[in-house]
């Protein structure tokens, strides 16, 4: 598996709005990690990263959410009543194994020097039938081709990492989840604000025939823990005829053919 470790620190974003279209891609994320989050119960839910921290999940039957942050936000306004807020990195958890129901990286993984460390600490501190939702960027997108293209490049989002979703997936399955669905939202270059008429029309189009294209993916797993069953020794037949019996039958047999 390639090594998706890089040597220098990526520039991480603040908020959403350090994006061009930062407004329409969190309210984009924030619809199906709803949706998703009605799913998870449990005690604990975890949002890693500023950008899952300012997405609001009022559906989620769980109520008590950690915001885990790199940095004291300057603005807190994002952040839930009932949310705890915890300041640290994501490949280093301060929680104990087996103790969070449901992890949110909203494109957390996108600005990770080490994703592969991330889902690590995800897996290790995750309940046995926890779930995960994560978000990315779709390189096989118009927004992957405009990554590379001299437009804004001042802006963080010319530094995400930009993973595919199956290579995420892939990620997910060594470590022993099972992907439960995955949806694609947004189709546009993510650098420009959508400001034609026609593009709900057009987003929908687009969903329905060519879904592999968009800007942004969500996914959604489940962690899976096989217990381990013992094996029965497998029972001993009993011979067909016995030694004794033989030698009996046979000494008879002498007896009579004598007399």
């Amino acid at each position: 598996m390639k090594s998706a470790f890089k040597a220098k620190p990526l520039r991480y974003p603040n908020s959403w709005g350090d994006f061009p279209a930062g407004e329409h891609i969190q309210h984009a994320v924030s619809a199906v990690c709803n949706d998703y989050a009605e799913r998870i119960f449990g005690y604990h839910f975890a949002k890693l990263g500023t950008l899952s921290s300012a997405i609001t999940l009022d559906r989620s039957p769980i109520r008590h959410h950690i915001n885990h942050v790199p940095t004291l936000p300057a603005d807190k306004a994002g952040i839930s009543s009932h949310s705890n807020l915890v300041v640290g990195q994501s490949h280093c958890l301060p929680f104990s194994e087996n103790s969070i129901d449901g992890f949110l990286l909203a494109n957390e993984l996108d600005f990770a020097q080490d994703p592969h460390e991330i889902l690590r600490e995800v897996d290790r501190v995750i309940t046995h039938s926890g779930y995960v939702i994560i978000s990315g960027f779709n390189p096989l997108s118009l927004a992957g081709i405009a990554k590379f293209l001299p437009v804004k490049r001042g802006n963080v989002l010319h530094d995400a990492r930009f993973f595919t979703s199956y290579r995420i997936k892939d990620w997910l399955q060594l470590l022993g989840f099972e992907i439960v669905e995955q949806r694609q939202v947004l189709f546009s270059t993510l650098f420009f604000q959508q400001k034609w008429k026609g593009a709900a029309k057009l987003q929908q189009y687009l969903s329905s025939y060519l879904p592999w294209c968009s800007a942004v993916y969500v996914i959604l797993a489940k962690k899976r823990v096989f217990p381990m069953t013992a094996i029965k020794p497998k029972r001993k037949l009993k011979p067909q005829f016995s030694a004794v019996g033989a030698s009996a039958r046979a000494s008879t047999l002498s007896r009579y053919s004598s007399k």
